[in-house]
């Protein structure tokens, strides 16, 4: 049987009506009945703006096309492009503006990293290969549904901080005149007070079951391979000195033997030897990007360290990879991490307690200790009014100690 011949589709325009001094014109297709189609030759990138207007009525549609082309005339004329780049050309535009600031030292390496992770997730959202001229304020309104059904269940405090992100770049694009509007608009998100930087952490039974488990992970016993026993003693040290230092998880990794100053011996008011270290966190490995001196516990551990190293000069980092000055890989960090906590049986990842609860514990332990507030901020390079909102977590036996305080009342007034 003879087949029967296509037909070509009948798509042709009328009903063309130029509008703005035939700046643009309205039309109709065949095709989609009624309904006004929008149409703008650009002459400097040699292309037609098309796009359907969405109505069947008239003067709806001027009003429409005659908006759209003032707002592609302002876009000429401050030199921005009508169809521009992709998405992911924006976003390694801005990733290598933000690599200067790193550069010198406007943001810390850690904060990049996070920044370029931040991204990462908004580009998984949608193709990156979506032209910026093809998007509106509204095309990711329903980015935090996403990324709390479809892609990792990210918590509201996570999506909020990408947030911010997307739109610092977005922003950037504006400003070099690769991107039409300013922001994006997104679902707005409400966090309570009690949300914004909780963390969890060790509690003092967790914490000592951590520091019996390292005896074993880091035994012969149990890693015969050398190279990868000096690794975990290095994983060791690090996780006390964590504790001990209350420096940040970036602070801590990229300390230097340089930062070290000195080490001392001193007793504290029990009369117990301690050591003391005193180092100085560099500016440019702060989050306030202030350096500060700091004097703490846990000197012994960076003489252990010291003498099983084999890069030690001023400019060596103190966490390496063995034999080698290269930065342990984070890689390595995160997997010896994932070992420890499941070696005591911790569900680290439904609590949150990461590196950074290292530092969280310590700050816990200097509170119950009875050290002020003042001189805790001062040692973590923190404000007090933070350490009162994200820190102080009393347990069962701080509050009760708090309860058990009493007060006598004489002559002269009250007195404890």
């Amino acid at each position: 049987m003879p087949r029967t011949k296509r037909k070509p589709k009948d798509n042709w325009s009328h009903s063309n009506t130029p509008i703005l001094g035939n700046k643009a014109d309205i039309f109709k297709l065949t095709q989609s009945g009624d309904v006004w189609q929008f149409r703008m030759w650009v002459p400097n990138e040699k292309k037609y703006i098309r796009k359907s207007l969405r109505t069947r009525d008239f003067q709806s549609a001027q009003d429409q096309a005659e908006k759209m082309v003032y707002e592609a005339m302002s876009d000429i004329h401050t030199g921005r492009k009508i169809f521009g780049i992709t998405l992911q050309e924006l976003c390694d535009k801005y990733l290598e503006w933000r690599q200067e600031d790193v550069e010198v030292g406007n943001i810390t390496a850690g904060r990049f990293g996070t920044i370029r992770t931040q991204l990462r997730h908004f580009m998984n959202f949608r193709s990156p290969n979506l032209r910026v001229a093809e998007l509106n304020t509204d095309s990711y309104y329903d980015y935090a549904n996403w990324r709390k059904k479809e892609y990792s269940k990210a918590a509201d405090v996570t999506i909020r901080n990408e947030h911010s992100t997307i739109n610092h770049m977005i922003s950037y694009g504006y400003r070099e005149g690769l991107c039409h509007f300013e922001k994006m608009d997104f679902r707005k998100i409400k966090i309570r007070q009690d949300q914004v930087g909780k963390r969890d952490t060790f509690t003092l039974e967790e914490y000592d079951q951590l520091i019996y488990f390292l005896r074993s992970y880091t035994s012969k016993k149990h890693c015969p391979n050398e190279e990868e026993r000096l690794e975990r003693k290095l994983v060791q040290d690090c996780l006390l000195i964590g504790s001990n230092t209350l420096l940040r998880v970036g602070e801590l990794w990229q300390l230097k033997w340089g930062d070290i100053t000195k080490i001392t011996q001193d007793f504290d008011e029990t009369e117990q030897a301690v050591h003391l270290v005193h180092l100085n966190v560099r500016a440019e490995t702060s989050k306030r990007r202030a350096s500060r001196p700091v004097i703490t516990r846990g000197g012994q551990y960076f003489t252990r360290l010291k003498s099983r190293s084999t890069h030690t000069t001023k400019d060596d980092l103190v966490f390496t990879e063995i034999n080698s000055p290269k930065p342990l890989s984070k890689k390595k960090w995160y997997l010896h991490w994932k070992n420890l906590m499941e070696g005591i049986d911790l569900d680290y990842k439904a609590r949150n307690v990461t590196w950074y609860s290292l530092r969280h514990f310590g700050i816990i332990c200097r509170i119950r200790a009875g050290n002020r507030y003042a001189e805790i901020g001062k040692l973590a390079g923190t404000s007090v009014t933070f350490l009162e909102t994200h820190y102080v977590h009393y347990d069962e036996k701080m509050l009760r100690t708090a309860a058990l305080k009493n007060f006598s009342v004489n002559r002269d007034g009250i007195q404890e």
